[in-house]
């Protein structure tokens, strides 16, 4: 496979960014894929989706995600954690190496819109651009819930490394105009502080809000509250060095 000039960069999700996907990519049948799987049920898997992973030989994500299509597909399951996905990703890329051999890498639901770090690390490990295959996003689930219009609203996945403080700015920028969908970052960065960030920008604490846990499974439920009663509950937190009462999978809807 040729390789990619931006590879160098310490940023996976730059890689990722680097640049659209060239023709020639997008047509190409022996191409590794990234492939968002939704939100959680497997209703919402695309046929898109389905096709991919019955016909890969390897397919490399996190377990949980992994989960969604263990049963679509005879493929080699490269089960990957946060602390050892440099090394099974590593072997995911050896094992796709041939030039016959069909690679994908599974994300949670769309992987534009919180999955730009995996697949650079991803591409960056098979030296190829990686050619996504999108996928229903929980942002997506919690918008139609909220009744909230995606194009009313600006979208800011905070599920990534390092310092996020300009992304939570972005977002008290952003209250004033818009509405707010939100992934939160587990578990130090879940809705309560990011509530917490904005009542100290000076949003109104009574601008409310949505907390939407494990969208689209059998388990899935709905917290109406406000910014003001998360921030309250992220200093109460805060005291008692509690965890988010919140679930892993959750998505923050904030209402203009």
């Amino acid at each position: 496979m040729a390789g990619n000039d931006s590879l160098t960069t310490d940023d996976p999700g730059a890689v990722a960014a680097s640049a659209p996907e060239r023709l020639g990519d997008a047509a190409s049948d022996s191409a590794v894929l990234a492939v968002g799987v939704g939100p959680g049920s497997p209703e919402f898997l695309t046929e898109r989706a389905v096709r991919a992973v019955s016909d890969a030989d390897a397919v490399v994500g996190f377990g949980s995600v992994l989960d969604v299509v263990r049963d679509r597909t005879d493929a080699t399951l490269y089960d990957c954690s946060y602390d050892d996905q440099t090394e099974t990703i590593a072997s995911f890329a050896d094992a796709v190496a041939d030039a016959d051999a069909r690679g994908v890498a599974v994300l949670w639901g769309d992987p534009n819109v919180s999955g730009h770090q995996f697949v650079g690390r991803v591409e960056r490990a098979v030296e190829a651009p990686v050619r996504i295959v999108p996928g229903v996003s929980s942002v997506q689930v919690a918008a139609a819930r909220a009744r909230t219009p995606i194009d009313e609203s600006t979208v800011v996945s905070l599920h990534r490394r390092g310092d996020l403080s300009a992304h939570l700015d972005r977002l008290a920028l952003a209250a004033a105009e818009t509405h707010l969908l939100v992934i939160p970052r587990p578990p130090d960065v879940m809705p309560e502080s990011v509530a917490a960030h904005l009542c100290e920008a000076g949003v109104d604490p009574e601008t409310p809000a949505f907390v939407f846990e494990r969208l689209t499974f059998p388990e899935e439920t709905r917290t109406e509250t406000t910014l003001g009663s998360l921030a309250s509950a992220d200093a109460a937190a805060s005291d008692s060095d509690a965890e988010s009462r919140f679930h892993h999978l959750s998505i923050l809807v904030v209402r203009r």
